[in-house]
């Protein structure tokens, strides 16, 4: 019985092979790789990347597609709100039985791909930030003007809070353009493939205070930032230099880091 897209969930269900053959190409999935797919869907990308793989773990909210992959033997299928999973859990993506002679004593890191719903693209992404440490690259569909911003260069009109937030942990590439008609329904929007591979030896620094730094400069970006990012770091009681007679976007995201460090120190 055909399944019909499903509004709520934001489903969009790829459908053309070229572009499903391009994706998987661009995440070059390996036997044994422990990786995890968020939203598979009707399991257009899910297929090929698990006769590569010989094992995968699909994270689906919908029970009847759930009910569908489960019937798949060599799926490990989470059924839940993605933005509830443990990606830390030692149990979350097995290796495939024929490698886990073969695995290191350590645990690998997780591989994660997916096809994300738009409408909660940006809260994924945060929550995937949680867990990064345990992370080896991430590979995700989303709207083209969200890919935008994430590799946006500082001082163009797309570099943001998500700019920010993201570019300091990974490095991030845009991989793929994907127009709507490669889906069923077609969304009514363009979208795009991004690569995300977090830095080796990313800076240190407290997350929770950069978070709450990054979204007051950016809470009025055509403001100068002595509006917004000034009086906070007043409150803060910060005492060195930083230039405020700029918007959030002149800023580089190293500018940030530093900022935010000098604060914590």
């Amino acid at each position: 019985m055909k399944h019909l897209a499903r509004k709520r969930f934001g489903q969009h269900f790829l459908s053309d092979s070229g572009i499903i053959d391009a994706i998987v190409q661009a995440i070059n999935p390996q036997p044994g790789d422990p990786m995890v797919e968020i939203g598979p869907g009707l399991a257009a990308l899910t297929q090929p990347l698990v006769e590569r793989l010989g094992r995968l773990t699909v994270i689906e909210l919908d029970r009847d597609l759930a009910k569908r992959l489960r019937s798949h033997p060599q799926l490990h299928v989470i059924e839940s709100d993605v933005l509830n999973v443990d990606f830390s859990r030692s149990d979350i993506a097995p290796a495939a039985p024929e490698n886990i002679a073969d695995s290191a004593s350590l645990p690998r890191k997780l591989r994660v791909v997916g096809n994300l719903p738009y409408n909660i693209s940006t809260p994924i992404l945060f929550h995937l930030l949680d867990y990064v440490k345990c992370i080896e690259d991430q590979h995700f569909m989303l709207q083209k003007e969200v890919i935008d911003r994430m590799v946006a260069p500082p001082d163009s009109s797309d570099f943001s809070r998500l700019s920010v937030m993201l570019q300091w942990r990974y490095a991030m590439e845009d991989v793929l353009f994907v127009p709507p008609e490669c889906f069923d329904p077609p969304p009514r929007v363009n979208s795009a493939v991004v690569r995300m591979v977090p830095l080796a030896q990313p800076p240190l620094l407290d997350v929770g205070l950069f978070s709450e730094m990054v979204q007051v400069a950016f809470s009025q970006r055509r403001k100068l930032l002595r509006h917004t990012l000034g009086a906070w770091l007043e409150q803060k009681g910060f005492s060195g230099q930083f230039d405020v007679q700029r918007r959030a976007q002149e800023v580089p995201v190293e500018e940030y880091v530093a900022l935010v460090q000098s604060l914590k120190a």
